[in-house]
């Protein structure tokens, strides 16, 4: 019943709202829907205008982030319509997109990967080692990426950007502060910055200091201990203009977490610890922009990056006196160059190369706590193992005026060395080309109809290739001989962008080859582990429907409702893909007037017991499935001055309730209180 009130309601607000409204295009200053008319640059690597890119994609603003008080940024994309955010832990947060995550969902961040060589298959965390209050705006990129970004963009492409800086005529400072606090001790948040900038110039910097509790779950569930941590981030970016064609951009990140507990691993798996202590990343880049305007050329940018991510992991049973300490660090040299190139206002388009190399350091030690003896062993990879990339791209656009033409293509080459102390030493050299083309037709001065075809891949990386540990509920071993998954996507989708009704809706199937998949090996156990290994063996496909739609009742109220429905089918086996998405869908009501705002919101998820023989062994998905849930949220904001309040009231009902392939259940009543002054 809750599937077909869900489906109800949605469906049904579109065709209602389009019968009242014939209006012209207008820029829209609310909520997420304002995606349509925005400048959007993860589909293309430059900007295009949202209704006019033949791709699925969404923009969360710093703003929408703000007012609904999401606490981290995976939280923050859990209202982007077609996401699905899973939580292993509370100090995780993984995104589904089209069905898939983990090292087939590519992060990015200011252009720059985030995704590494360890990044893993499946849920993990990696996207919450970026401070929310750092960043400007998400941009999700829906079935599309690979071309433009390179490997693991088979579902999707999730895009952080941080603040943009920008000079001023004359000299100007500025600073804030926001602190942040929520009932029953599950939040406590400070955020301090400054900025100055002045007509060759431009800085902004700030810390972060943050005191998770333990999470209160709803009406059944209460304290689920332990799950709260503990973070401190800071970041600085400065711009120099250095001639009027000129700038340089230096920016640094540094985010550090700290006794991050894996909930699910002490409540159903006999753990007394099982934490990541410390999860860290930082991330320095130098870029630099000039303009040329001339010829066929009309600006080039050049960007150098280093990046050091760290996981420790802290694991002892219950009733045992060792104490295993695991720890991986990832060091990323990156290099990119590329040119933005135009003869016309028919042809514009973007031509480079992109150079990452990766260095990975992993150790274990096990100390018995009775004695004190420290042993060392291999840890979860093998130590000083790399990575290198290189790849050439191009994406184009031909603008006829009714009609737009989007082409580009990769050529991706990879050296993988891998060298185990019990294994041997192993070298991959796998390539990828893949390309993409998208025909968008506009329809009306409101409307465009697209279709667009997406090849992607993901190159086997060093988790693939040379784990040897525990995860999750299994004991992996490595396999040295593997090849690049590649998928083939294509999709249906139709803009709609009128005065006061914006939406669209999108019809997809993504062909999925040679997936690299954990396999079990029978009547194996190591720790009283079942033993899996990865192999390149599965055929799968994945389908869905998505559609958003905005309606402007007055200029003070605003309707928002979206729909996403995922399907997917392991073709090899004769079963569904492991952990689809339920449907899932999100109804909300906003009234922005002067100086105060308030939504209400309505946020609901079905059943899901379309299960892979892997989900039933998940011991995080509970026997016969996960229930369908739905909760109702209050959000309100008032700004007076330089004060900025926010008030939001989580799951007024106290429902207790799953994502689906969550570790931890979500947020009971609870209340988020933030207070910003702006200086």
């Amino acid at each position: 019943m809750r599937n077909i009130l869900l489906i109800s309601a949605i469906s049904l607000l579109p065709g209602y709202l389009a019968a009242n409204n014939a209006d012209s295009l207008q820029v829209q200053d609310t909520v997420l829907s304002k995606t349509l008319s925005e400048i959007v640059i993860t589909a293309n690597r430059y900007g295009t205008v949202g209704i006019n890119t033949p791709e699925a994609i969404k923009v969360a603003d710093e703003l929408t982030i703000r007012e609904n008080q999401l606490r981290t940024t995976p939280e923050a994309l859990s209202i982007s319509p077609g996401v699905f955010v899973q939580k292993t832990n509370h100090g995780g947060g993984s995104p589904f997109v089209r069905g898939l995550t983990g090292n087939q969902t590519l992060l990015l961040i200011d252009g720059i990967r985030l995704s590494n060589s360890t990044t893993r298959y499946g849920p993990n965390q990696y996207f919450n080692t970026i401070d929310v209050f750092s960043i400007e705006k998400m941009e999700v990129l829906r079935g599309s990426g690979s071309v433009q970004y390179g490997s693991d963009a088979i579902g999707g492409t999730i895009h952080a950007f941080s603040h943009q800086l920008r000079t001023t005529d004359d000299p100007k400072w500025g600073s804030s502060i926001l602190t942040r606090f929520a009932t029953h001790g599950m939040e406590q948040s400070l955020r301090a910055g400054i900025n100055y900038s002045n007509s060759t110039m431009a800085l902004r910097s700030g810390i972060t200091l943050r005191n998770f509790g333990d999470v209160i779950g709803g009406d059944t569930t209460g304290i689920q201990y332990p799950s709260g941590y503990r973070e401190f981030d800071y970041d600085l970016k400065g711009m120099v203009v250095l001639s009027p064609k000129t700038s340089l951009t230096l920016n640094y990140q540094d985010v550090s977490q700290k006794n991050v507990p894996v909930y699910h691993k002490v409540a159903l798996e006999n753990y007394k610890i099982n934490e990541m202590d410390p999860q860290k990343r930082k991330l320095a880049y130098l870029k630099v922009d000039h303009e040329i305007d001339k010829s066929i050329i009309k600006a080039v940018t050049a960007t150098a990056s280093y990046q050091h991510s760290m996981e420790g992991r802290n694991m002892q049973k219950n009733g045992s006196d060792m104490l295993r300490t695991e720890t991986d660090k990832v060091r990323t040299f990156g290099f990119s160059a590329e040119a933005l190139l135009k003869t016309s206002e028919v042809w514009s388009g973007t031509a480079g190369f992109e150079l990452y190399n990766d260095l990975v350091n992993s150790s274990r030690i096990d100390k018995n706590l009775t004695s004190g003896a420290l042993t060392e062993k291999r840890g979860l990879y093998p130590d000083g193992s790399t990575m290198t990339s290189l790849a050439g791209f191009t994406v184009n656009t031909i603008d006829l005026g009714s009609w737009i033409f989007t082409a580009g293509a990769r050529l991706n080459t990879y050296v993988i060395k891998v060298d185990d102390e019990v294994l041997g030493e192993s070298k991959l050299t796998p390539t990828a080309l893949v390309g993409n083309m998208a025909v968008l037709r506009k329809l009306d001065g409101a409307s465009n109809l697209f279709i667009s075809l997406n090849t992607g891949f993901r190159a086997p990386n060093i988790d693939d290739l040379g784990t040897l540990g525990i995860v999750d509920f299994r004991y992996e071993t490595p396999n040295f001989d593997l090849k690049p998954e590649s998928s083939f996507q294509y999709q249906l989708g139709y803009k709609y962008n009128a005065r006061k009704l914006r939406g669209e809706i999108y019809i997809y199937r993504n062909q999925l080859y040679n997936l690299i998949v954990r396999k079990r090996v029978e009547n194996q156990f190591i720790d009283e582990y079942p033993v899996y290994q990865k192999e390149n063996s599965d055929r799968s496909y994945i389908q869905g429907f998505e559609t958003s739609w905005d309606y402007d009742l007055t200029d003070s109220w605003n309707m928002h409702a979206d729909l996403t429905y995922t399907y997917g089918q392991n073709l090899t086996h004769d079963e569904p893909v492991r952990r689809i998405p339920p449907m899932f869908g999100r109804i909300s009501a906003e009234y922005n007037q002067k100086n105060w705002l308030m939504n209400i919101e309505w946020v609901a998820a079905a059943k899901q017991d379309r299960l892979a023989q892997g989900d039933k062994d998940d011991n995080r998905i509970p026997e016969g499935g996960t229930t369908g849930w739905s909760i109702f949220n209050i959000n309100g904001s008032y700004n007076w001055k330089f004060i900025t309040i926010d008030l939001s009231l989580r799951n007024i009902l106290n429902t207790d309730y799953r994502y689906h392939g969550s570790g931890v259940n979500g947020y009971g009543r609870s209340l988020f209180l933030t207070l910003g002054i702006n200086i």
